[in-house]
């Protein structure tokens, strides 16, 4: 039989950041800051511009989706009579 390692591997990024950025993305399992509802929102973009921006996300010790919601609640903030 195998023993299990007792390490926790999650959130961990590779050390290969080539391999990283060209793995699928994971969904991420925490609640957002409105009490864990969350929407889904898909765009297209080019493989260089994902590219690119896992790069970022990695250099900022973030994870890609963190990072692109804090930059759309930066472009889109709430204002005033807002509807969620």
């Amino acid at each position: 039989m195998t023993e299990r390692s007792s390490k926790r591997n999650f959130a961990m990024h590779p050390a290969d950041a080539e391999s990283w950025i060209k793995a699928p993305d994971k969904p991420s399992a925490r609640a957002s800051a409105d009490g864990g509802f969350t929407a889904r929102l898909t765009i297209d973009v080019t493989p260089e511009l994902r590219g690119r921006i896992k790069i970022v996300a990695f250099q900022r010790g973030v994870t890609v989706a963190d990072m692109l919601r804090e930059l759309l609640s930066r472009e889109y903030p709430s204002t005033e009579g807002d509807q969620n």
